[in-house]
């Protein structure tokens, strides 16, 4: 469905990103992953992903906390027909004790590397007639909790941009959506169960349901295949049409 496309996805050495790198090579477009790290583990993975779907795959370092890192990473993948924003970092204090430097790096991170890549990948995309970039923001982009001031500002933020460059496009055969995942199951979820475990005296499956999906009505985590899944929807041909949203993956969260 998406042989020929080159798909670009930031914060995709694992979790979310990894998913939508999968899901996309599975489709068939080539790659690009990204991280902050360069080792040799990093290239190993992309290498991976190409062999076992039959594409290109690359990995090309990039500081998403860096505007002119995260510009350049459009320009040394030399195409970019799909672009994930994706990365992303968290941190949790009340408003008066929220460090400067983290909520400039959060803001940095997850806000502004999508402003940045996306400036710097539309006029290729303009240039082509079509394009796909997809905003991976939260439910926490639609709704908040306390003590993560700087992470719901920025998922807010990605969902604003979003519909702003959803207008500005429209018509020209590219189209920018916002996916809102509520908690899915990344291997930075599954290590903090053990502890979640001691700290409430809970079995693993009550901790889960009780405390960690305690706002995700379903009480099941999303996975990292159906965040991919639905960014490969957004980049097919059945959503022509479908801009300037958001689409939800959180188990009836935002419904309440």
């Amino acid at each position: 469905m998406l042989r020929g496309k080159t798909a670009i996805i930031t914060g995709s050495n694992s979790g979310i990103g990894l998913g939508a790198a999968e899901e996309l090579a599975r489709a068939g477009a080539d790659v690009v992953l990204n991280s902050f790290t360069d080792r040799p583990e990093d290239h190993a993975l992309a290498a991976d992903l190409g062999k076992r779907h039959g594409v290109s795959a690359r990995y090309i370092a990039a500081d998403m906390s860096d505007g002119a890192a995260c510009r350049a990473l459009i320009e040394k993948a030399g195409g970019c027909d799909i672009l994930v924003n994706n990365a992303g970092i968290q941190f949790v204090a009340p408003v008066e004790e929220f460090p400067v430097e983290k909520w400039n790096q959060i803001l940095a991170i997850n806000l502004s590397s999508a402003f940045h890549t996306s400036a710097a990948a539309l006029p290729g995309m303009r240039a082509k007639g079509w394009g796909r970039i997809v905003n991976i923001a939260s439910a926490h982009g639609l709704t908040a909790s306390p003590y993560k001031s700087a992470y719901i500002a920025a998922k807010h933020g990605v969902v604003g941009l979003s519909k702003t460059i959803a207008l500005e496009t429209a018509g020209q055969g590219i189209t920018c959506n916002a996916i809102c995942p509520g908690y899915v199951l990344t291997p930075l979820v599954e290590a903090q169960i053990p502890d979640q475990m001691k700290v409430h005296g809970m079995d693993r499956e009550t901790v889960i349901r009780e405390v960690m999906l305690l706002r995700q009505p379903s009480r099941q985590f999303a996975t990292t295949e159906q965040i991919g899944g639905t960014v490969v929807y957004l980049c097919g041909p059945y959503a022509d049409q479908v801009t300037g949203t958001t689409i939800s993956v959180d188990g009836g969260w935002t419904a309440l």
